[in-house]
């Protein structure tokens, strides 16, 4: 196995296990979110407050946790949104030049471009230990923290992304390899997921 692909391997089961707990997350989501309507119900017939602005801001936590957590493993199985007319009638080879050129013109500039302004707001956050300024509200710094984490491992699939269309038309690895071809079991949308017997 070429050592790039083993490399992009990597960074996909990186980012499959961080997907795989958002899974989780968003289980923790919706309980959350049911509860907080109940509570804010109950409210109005029990003696003692069982909603609070902690649990409605746990809910939107994990709600932008499981966004951004997510993101770069629906990157790796093309579950992102494509607006492209053309792409679907392209053969392999000009489908890898247009996932090539968009990673290195477009995707990798904005996630490092995004990652530059999330950063310094998030560690100052993290220096001032920012709070909610809501009564009973969460810490701020840990979601602002996840803002820039999330886009280095968005940075990190981008770059699997763009080494695999790279190694494909280097001919060095098959359309397979490099996510271009339908596997069993993938679907009608989306790349192969790698790890779906695994």
């Amino acid at each position: 196995m070429h050592p790039l692909l083993r490399l992009s391997l990597e960074i996909d089961r990186l980012n499959r296990r961080i997907y795989s707990a958002t899974c989780w997350l968003t289980l923790a989501m919706v309980l959350i979110g049911a509860f907080n309507a109940l509570a804010r119900y109950g409210d109005r017939f029990l003696p003692m407050r069982m909603s609070s602005n902690g649990w409605i801001e746990l809910q939107w936590y994990f709600f932008s946790l499981v966004f951004l957590a997510a993101a770069p493993y629906a990157l790796r199985l093309e579950s992102h949104v494509r607006v492209d007319v053309f792409y679907g009638r392209l053969s392999m080879r000009g489908k890898a030049w247009i996932d090539l050129l968009g990673g290195l013109l477009f995707l990798l500039p904005f996630c490092i471009f995004a990652f530059w302004l999330a950063w310094p707001s998030a560690m100052q956050s993290f220096d001032i230990r920012e709070t909610s300024p809501d009564p009973g509200g969460l810490s701020r710094w840990p979601i602002k923290l996840a803002v820039p984490i999330a886009f280095v491992l968005l940075t990190l699939q981008a770059v699997a992304e763009v080494l695999r269309r790279a190694l494909f038309l280097a001919n060095k690895v098959s359309a397979e390899d490099a996510g271009l071809a339908p596997i069993k079991g993938a679907g009608e949308q989306g790349a192969p997921d790698p790890e779906a017997n695994n």
